[in-house]
């Protein structure tokens, strides 16, 4: 044996041992040493770690910071040591931030390496040891008992109702029932029931399997070496904020080079009065509050998605939700609430509803839409119930004001259904005591108990799949609890339509044993069995998931369902949850045949997938990204990992996820819930329209003291705002208000609006007219003043101070025409503002009396005090700019119908 084979499910047990071991007796220590060394220890290779020091400094490989830095370079220059160390921690901010996320891909498959079994109990030499998990080899012989974690991959050899939770690889909820026998090549890997994988954990039975795969060569190490090769995409916002940094950048740039130019060489100034006119320019045109407000906005969403159940792994992300076209959502505890149900009943000919209330042992049953009361429950409904109850090895237990099971999900909703009908399930089997049981097996598949009540009546009780059950009977209950023929072409025919509404069927029969009898074997269930009647069982929807659903496609957000369920059972919830074209499902095995552009059409036509692998999860997100499409998928088990990871936003489940999936997502759901995933896109529009309004607060109000700053030195007169007074208005004052806007409400159609597309810029078109616009007007209202005051025989110093206080109060007034910039008609809500608007103005306005009148602080910024004439003009050229904002906004809805 020279290498590991991925093939053995489709081979015999013996032509397995032949080809793996030298017999049932297990390896031989040599061989197991020598396979050791050969194929290596059973556990995920661990990747080389990066430098601390080299990841934080590549923190600082960025346009936007390099702009920064040379923000901080020239405050130094200028002597201002506060507002170097303010640009300074915000760089070092931005830098800690990277380096504590960077490496998520190592975390994750680290993550997924903790997943293998420590331990491990093997045959060798004909003796039965305990060994480290790591230290398995293939060929070994493994025996597997309940709770153990599957250390290897394995063929099964033996099993002996042998049930294995597979939902961390195939997203099944319900645990597989395992055999021996052989299956296709091609079979999926869910339907490999011969196989026990790595990583999974064995609920029930017992069993025996082959080592067929170790370490890297299992299917959690194939997964983990798909985590490491999948790239993680750069978020809208990231690529848009280096796009308008490298922008800036060069438009600044050339601009002050320009200007340095002109004025030394036309205008005949001294080099060190131009350059330092320049370094005011620089200091003007760079927003350097922007980032610390962005990064502040998102903190701000990163608290309100916490309230509503969404754990914010990194800040970006936070907008990236925001932008979210289509939603890939796994189905069981997310759409569904991952408690199996008892929705339907037939016994006899009458069909019943039951009304859902989880694993709550109260509720009601109907016939016809009618409460079926507890004095008057029919014979056959009466004994199907007994047969659920006591056919069963479940317990209901209470945990708080919830109910919860102990034992196979199916058969706690069996118990919640007895005491529905008002049979309680506890004081039944007082009643009737058990005595002896026939285990489920997969190869009978079916459940039989022998039970006596205390007046000595025996009886078998036994539950399984219905055309199992139909084969051990004769007879059916009739209405008057007395056998009568069996109907079996009903009974399939009622089988069939439940089960294709995505329901488990399981059906009941029973039959009566003298009261001396204690033992049961296969021969008392192969006859003269009564066929008692069927229930059709689901995992329901989330009420709330379904009024989500509802939403996002309102909200021209597509909602596709990627499960590894049964396509009957997917396409049923797909139905019941309200997503678009449910009919249509396509499976894994039907996507496996279409080729990268045939399934880019699908991906965007089709909204149910069923019975998918991890690569199919992976196709399809980038099948939707390549259609311009912002990806956002669930997940909680290691095959959702890579998926996860490639997504524009990766959501894993808290609850149920497994480490793997929540160290490769963005989001971490704190309950599980789809709905929480649509109060998180809520929440990230309202974050990226926030963004919106920051940017196009920001950029204009900079644009505008440049001007000012440019069309002063090329006319060749003093500059109407020193360096050090821009300084202040843009760490402080700018800062303060716009921190502002990181604080305003969600608009009232945030979800009536269609997702933004992933290459929709920050600085659109409207934003552009505005930048123009609100430019010139900050111009005209400073150079106004500014000359208003000269010309009126005030000091440089006061008409500086005018012209400073000017820029404050247009920015004030600009800030409320901003909160209310797409919005047609005004109204006083509006208008008067959030507290933390008015918080942020009145903050603003004392900082201005305070530099303005205080003397130390006169002293420093070389303002002089204003008389409450020269305050009252400066606050109507505010006004002003407000009126003219607000007639060109409605003149241009009118006109054109734009959004600024």
């Amino acid at each position: 044996m020279e290498q590991q084979g991925t093939g053995f499910h489709q081979q015999g047990t013996e032509a397995v041992l032949r080809a793996l071991t030298s017999g049932r007796s297990g390896l031989d220590n040599a061989e197991a040493e020598a396979r050791l060394a050969r194929f290596g220890p059973n556990r995920l290779p661990e990747q080389r770690p990066q430098s601390p020091v080299i990841r934080f400094l590549r923190q600082f490989h960025n346009i936007l910071i390099y702009v920064l830095l040379a923000a901080a370079s020239i405050t130094f220059l200028l002597g201002h040591g506060l507002d170097t160390a303010v640009i300074v921690a915000v760089v070092l901010l931005n830098a800690v931030v990277g380096y504590v996320q960077e490496g998520k891909a190592a975390r994750a498959i680290s993550a997924i390496r903790h997943m293998l079994a420590p331990q491990a109990t093997v045959i060798r030499d004909g003796k039965r040891l305990s060994i480290a998990g790591e230290h398995v080899v293939p060929g070994d012989i493994v025996l597997l008992d309940a709770g153990d974690r599957v250390p290897a991959d394995l063929r099964l050899i033996k099993v002996h109702s042998l049930q294995i939770q597979e939902a961390i690889l195939t997203g099944e909820s319900v645990a597989v029932s395992k055999q021996t026998e052989p299956v296709a090549g091609d079979t999926l890997l869910a339907e490999r029931d011969c196989m026990a994988f790595s990583g999974t954990t064995v609920t029930g039975g017992q069993g025996t399997g082959v080592a067929v795969a170790t370490g890297q060569a299992t299917e959690v190490g194939r997964i983990s070496g798909m985590l490491t090769d999948v790239a993680t995409l750069t978020t809208p916002l990231i690529e848009q904020m280096s796009e308008l940094a490298r922008w800036l950048t060069l438009l600044i740039g050339v601009v002050a080079g320009l200007i340095l130019l002109y004025g030394y060489f036309v205008l005949q100034q001294p080099f060190a009065e131009v350059f330092m006119a320049v370094v005011g320019l620089s200091v003007a045109a760079i927003p350097e509050g922007l980032p610390a407000v962005l990064t502040i906005t998102l903190a701000v969403g990163v608290q309100t998605m916490a309230r509503r159940h969404a754990i914010v792994r990194r800040l970006p992300a936070i907008e990236t939700v925001g932008s979210v076209s289509v939603i890939c959502t796994d189905k069981t505890g997310t759409l569904t609430r991952n408690e199996m149900s008892v929705v339907s009943v037939v016994a006899d000919r009458a069909s019943y509803t039951v009304d859902d209330s989880g694993y709550a042992p109260f509720g009601t049953v109907r016939l016809n839409g009618e409460p079926v009361g507890s004095e008057s429950v029919p014979a056959p409904l009466n004994m199907l119930v007994r047969s659920a109850a006591l056919c069963n090895d479940a317990e209901l237990s209470k945990q708080g004001q919830d109910w919860d099971v102990q034992g196979d999900p199916m058969e706690g909703a069996l118990l919640a259904l007895a005491g529905k009908v008002d049979e309680a399930p506890a004081e039944l089997r007082q009643a009737w005591p058990r005595t002896d049981v026939i285990p489920f097996d997969t190869a009978n598949r079916f459940m039989a108990t022998l039970n006596h009540d205390h007046q000595g009546h025996g009886m078998v009780f036994l539950k399984g799949a219905p055309e199992t059950v139909i084969g051990l009977c004769a007879t059916q209950m009739g209405d008057d609890g007395e056998p009568v023929p069996l109907d079996a072409s009903f009974w399939k025919q009622r089988s069939d339509t439940i089960a294709a509404q995505g329901q488990r069927v399981l059906a009941f029969a029973c039959r009566q044993v003298p009261a001396n009898k204690t033992v049961i074997n296969l021969d008392d269930v192969t006859h003269e069995m009564v066929f008692v009647g069927i229930v059709g069982l689901m995992d329901p929807p989330r009420e709330e998931a379904v009024k989500a659903v509802a939403e996002c496609q309102a909200a021209g957000i597509r909602v596709k369902m990627i499960t590894g369920d049964h396509a009957s059972t997917a396409s049923a919830i797909g139905g019941l949850i309200g997503l678009a074209n449910h009919e249509r499902t396509l499976t894994g095995a039907e996507l496996d045949k279409l080729s990268d552009d045939a399934l880019a059409v699908a991906a965007r036509e089709v909204s149910v997938f069923a019975r998918t692998s991890p690569e199919h999860k992976l196709r399809l997100v980038k099948a939707l990204q390549s259609e311009g499409m912002t990806v956002a998928m669930t997940g909680d088990g290691v095959n959702d990992a890579p998926a996860l990871r490639r997504a524009d936003i990766g959501i894993a489940m808290g609850c149920k996820g497994t480490e793997a999936a929540k160290e490769v997502s963005d989001l971490v759901l704190a309950d599980d819930n789809f709905a929480s995933i649509v109060a998180a896109v809520r929440e990230g529009r309202t974050v990226r329209d926030n963004i919106r309004k920051v940017i196009a607060w920001t950029l204009p109000t900079s644009s505008g003291e440049a001007f000012a700053i440019i069309v002063a030195l090329l006319v060749g007169v003093a500059l109407p705002v020193t360096p050090v007074q821009i300084l202040w208005i843009n760490f402080i004052t700018t800062v303060s208000l716009g921190l502002a806007l990181a604080f305003e409400p969600t608009s009232d159609n945030t979800m009536q609006r269609k997702p933004r597309p992933r290459n929709d810029p920050l600085i659109g078109a409207g934003v552009l007219w505005h930048i123009i616009l609100v430019s010139l007007l900050f111009l005209c209202g400073v150079f106004g003043i500014y000359t208003f005051a000269i010309e009126s025989g005030y000091t440089v110093e006061l008409a500086r101070t005018m012209a400073m206080n000017t820029l404050v109060a247009l920015e004030i007034f600009y800030l409320f025409f901003i909160r209310n910039m797409d919005v047609r008609t005004l109204n006083w809500s509006m208008v008067r503002g959030t507290p933390v608007v008015w918080l942020a103005v009145v903050s603003v306005v004392i900082g201005q009396c305070v530099i303005t009148y205080w003397p130390v602080a006169q002293a420093v910024f070389h303002t002089e005090a204003l008389a409450l004439v020269d305050v009252a003009l400066v606050a109507l050229v505010g006004v002003v700019l407000l009126v003219i904002l607000e007639i060109e906004k409605q003149v241009r809805f009118r006109v054109r119908g734009d959004r600024p």
